[in-house]
C-alpha cells in the first residue's frame, strides 16, 4: 500500500471515529487518577479518545507506529508509516463546553519525527457542527463530518490574501518583552480583531478561515512554550503552510526542527505570511 492510501485511510478512520468521541464527552468529563506525560491531568474523555484511536488507527495496513499525548511510549503497531495524535485537544474546555478538537500527524519517519516528514495531517473540530481538515500531496481541504462520513466543503483551501483575526495563548504578564511589543502592533491594526477561545484547534480554525495569526508563544517561565511539536505544532504547522501561510517557533519553520524527545515543546506561531514574517523580525 502506497503512502497516500495509507494516508486516506488514516484520515477515513479518523472521521469515522470523531462521532463517537463527540458522542461519549457528556459522560466522560470528570478527571482519571492520572497525568500525561506533560504532567496534565487526564479526564475520561481524553483516555476513551485515546484507546479508540490506537485501536482503529493500529488496524491499518501500512500504519507500523502509533503515539499520544496521553502516553509516554509509543506504540508498534506493525510495519509503516507513524501517526502522531492528540486524541483530545483542549480537553480542559470540556467543563464550560468550549470547543475542541482532534489531531493527527502522519509521518514517513520513526518518532520523534521532524515536520518535514510528514505526509499528511489533519485535525476534527468539534464545534457546533464536526468539521475537519485535511493536508495532504500540497492541498487543503475541509470537510463537514456527519454520521462519520466526510463531505467537502472547500477544496485547495488556501489563507485569505487579507488576515483578518488574531489570538494568543499563555499568561499576558509572562510574555517576553519582544513577544508583547509584537501584540501591541497587532492590537492596534483596526483591521485585525481577537478571536481567542482557549482552544488551539478552535482559534486555528478562526485562521485558516479568516487569516491571520494564532500563537502560543515562548514564555518568561517556559521558553519552549505549552505545546507539543509532534501532536500539536507539526501537524498544525503543515497543514497552515500547505495552505500558504508560515509556521515559525519564533526563528524557522516549525517543520525543520529536529526533536530530541517524543513530548518535546516548542513555541507554536502559525498564520498568514506576513504576520509571522513580522513576527519573527519583531523576536530577532
Amino acid at each position: 500500500m502506497d503512502h497516500a492510501n495509507v494516508v486516506e485511510e488514516v484520515f477515513e478512520v479518523v472521521a469515522q471515529s470523531a462521532p463517537e468521541i463527540r458522542g461519549a464527552l457528556p459522560g466522560r468529563r470528570t478527571e482519571t487518577s492520572g497525568q500525561n506525560p506533560s504532567g496534565e491531568l487526564r479526564l475520561a474523555a481524553d483516555d476513551y479518545a485515546d484507546e479508540l484511536l490506537e485501536e482503529r488507527l493500529g488496524e491499518i495496513d501500512g500504519v507500523g507506529r502509533y503515539a499520544s499525548e496521553e502516553t509516554e511510549e509509543s506504540v508498534d503497531t506493525g510495519d509503516g508509516l507513524s501517526v502522531a495524535v492528540d486524541p483530545l485537544d483542549g480537553s480542559s474546555n470540556l467543563k464550560p463546553n468550549n470547543t475542541m478538537g482532534t489531531i493527527v500527524g502522519v509521518y514517513d519517519a520513526p518518532l520523534p519525527a521532524a515536520g518535514r516528514d510528514l505526509v499528511g495531517a489533519t485535525y476534527v473540530l468539534y464545534g457546533p457542527i464536526t468539521t475537519m481538515a485535511t493536508a495532504v500531496e500540497g492541498e487543503v481541504t475541509e470537510y463537514v463530518v456527519t454520521d462519520g462520513e466526510r463531505e467537502a466543503v472547500r477544496e485547495n483551501l488556501t489563507l485569505p490574501e487579507d488576515p483578518a483575526v488574531y489570538g494568543f495563548g499563555g499568561r499576558v504578564p509572562d510574555w517576553t518583552e519582544d513577544f508583547s511589543s509584537f501584540v501591541e502592533g497587532i492590537e492596534s491594526d483596526e483591521s485585525l480583531r481577537l478571536r481567542y477561545g482557549g482552544s488551539m484547534i478552535g482559534d486555528v480554525n478562526q485562521v485558516l478561515t479568516y487569516g491571520g495569526i494564532f500563537a502560543y508563544p515562548a514564555l518568561q517561565s517556559a521558553s519552549e512554550g505549552k505545546l507539543r511539536l509532534q501532536f500539536e505544532g507539526n501537524p498544525v504547522g503543515y497543514i497552515v503552510e500547505t495552505a500558504g501561510g508560515r509556521s515559525s517557533d519564533g526563528e524557522r519553520s516549525l517543520l525543520e526542527i529536529e526533536p530530541d524527545e517524543l513530548h518535546q515543546r516548542a513555541p507554536v506561531h502559525v498564520g498568514s505570511t506576513e504576520l509571522i514574517d513580522r513576527l519573527e523580525d519583531a523576536l530577532d
